[in-house]
């Protein structure tokens, strides 16, 4: 166990820039994110929410600032990165599961590989989480036999199986057909509830109501507001925030 301070924040980004190319995608991002918080990232399209997200666990590189997860320094590479990298969760809009192996092996590929658990515990832990995300009767068949909100639910499992210390989604219902949106989103409320600490990147305003501590509004590649789901729905100070909601409330 590290030593740590009870109130030194998660995750932060401090004075975070991201570019490509000309684009300044990222600018001057602070945000800090605390033990069990769940902050929900909403704004335009192309205002950098999920680049914001892509860059916790390095996937995304950033040309200047810095990111601290659990007090350590996110490495720019190599085995500490990696090291680093297994302690953050991700679930993206496409699921990302190996066609070739079982739900049970995608599941267990990390835990084995990466945490060297043995197998039979591995296995245990997953039809664990596999039942947790209520898929545990599809451990046996391959994705391309489970529909949409079946496979993200297992990408869902599989990050966790990782015992990560943070989960980050980036969009992560986006692929999905309408009826298969709430099973994702029923589990990722559940995870909020038990205390996992979360960034999600959605649309969602429903789930951004339900379940985040905070909500993060972007817009050109900064934060522009950050507020509880209540202030921020009801009382947003900004009129780009203004703007944005009454366009997606109204429909």
């Amino acid at each position: 166990m590290t030593s740590r301070t009870a109130g030194e924040p998660l995750v932060r980004l401090s004075a975070v820039d991201k570019w490509f190319g000309e684009l300044h995608v990222l600018q001057d991002i602070d945000l800090s994110i605390d033990r069990g918080e769940v902050v929900v990232v909403i704004g335009p399209s192309g205002s950098g929410k999920s680049t914001l997200c892509r860059t916790v666990n390095r996937l995304e590189p950033i040309d200047s600032g810095e990111i601290t997860i659990d007090g350590q320094r996110l490495p720019d590479e190599g085995r500490e990165l990696a090291r680093l990298r297994a302690d953050v969760g991700m679930v993206f809009q496409s699921f990302n599961l190996f066609a070739h192996k079982t739900v049970l092996e995608n599941v267990t590929l990390g835990p084995v590989k990466v945490r060297k658990q043995p197998k039979g515990d591995a296995e245990r832990r997953a039809r664990e989480l596999l039942d947790r995300v209520g898929v545990g009767s599809q451990a046996d068949k391959y994705p391309a036999q489970l529909s949409g909100g079946q496979q993200q639910r297992v990408a869902i499992a599989r990050a966790l199986a990782m015992d990560p210390k943070v989960m980050l989604f980036d969009e992560p219902t986006s692929a999905l057909d309408p009826e298969m949106i709430n099973e994702v989103l029923d589990v990722m409320t559940a995870l909020a509830r038990d205390g996992m600490t979360m960034v999600v990147v959605t649309h969602e305003m429903g789930f951004a109501r339900r379940a985040a501590n905070r909500v993060v509004f972007m817009d050109g590649g900064r934060i522009v507001e950050s507020a509880t789901p209540e202030t921020f729905f009801t009382r947003p100070q900004s009129d780009r925030a203004k703007d944005f909601l009454a366009k997606i409330l109204t429909h």
